[in-house]
């Protein structure tokens, strides 16, 4: 982190970990070290009371049968009933500890926000500021980040909490994309940030 970063207000800010669950992580042969970075990063999110946020990919039948055939992202997933919302495979990986107080999304496209209601749930509790982890780089947290710079958040992108499966799409987002719009930091980072 450089050290011209204006520090958080941690009571306006909330971490955003995206699809942490069974079914997507056996893509990372090293998901145990980006669980681990997760699970710091949502360590320090409870210690300074920053707003917690998970959110899911998961399709109920209903869903499933509004896919339309000409995505080419999810036609797959509606044809064979993958990610179902009841699913193990959909939840939020046993390791990142959920509580009550947390905001829980399940989504059924990409991005954060499109098929949520994140963005009404951040505002209403005065929250401007995104710390954003997840998978993959090149999915969920590249189409979380474009939305929420559209929406005017503060948005840090935690690269080491964040992968994807081709690691050069990785370096390239983190390291040219998403700096135009986020701050990029790693986990070590986080507590000089809320000061």
């Amino acid at each position: 982190m450089t050290d011209t970063l204006t520090p958080i207000d941690p009571a306006r800010s909330a971490l955003v970990l995206m699809d942490f669950q069974p079914g997507g992580l056996g893509m990372f042969p090293d998901s145990e070290t980006l669980l681990a970075r997760a699970g710091d990063a949502l360590a320090w999110a409870r210690k300074t009371q920053v707003q917690v946020c998970f959110v899911r990919v998961a399709f109920t039948e209903q869903d499933h049968q509004a896919i339309p055939q000409h995505n080419k992202t999810f036609a797959p997933v509606g044809q064979h009933k993958l990610f179902g919302a009841d699913t193990p495979e959909t939840q939020v990986h046993p390791s990142l500890d959920v509580r009550e107080e947390d905001l829980v999304v399940r989504k059924t496209r990409v991005g954060a926000f499109s098929t949520t209601d994140l963005h009404t749930r951040l505002r209403a509790r005065g929250i401007d500021t995104l710390i954003l982890a997840g998978i993959a780089t090149s999915g969920a947290v590249l189409s979380t980040l474009r939305h929420a710079a559209d929406a005017d958040y503060r948005t840090f992108v935690l690269a080491d909490a964040t992968a994807d499966p081709d690691a050069e799409v990785h370096r390239v987002l983190t390291e040219k994309i998403f700096p135009t719009q986020a701050d990029v930091i790693t986990t070590p980072d986080l507590p000089a940030l809320a000061v």
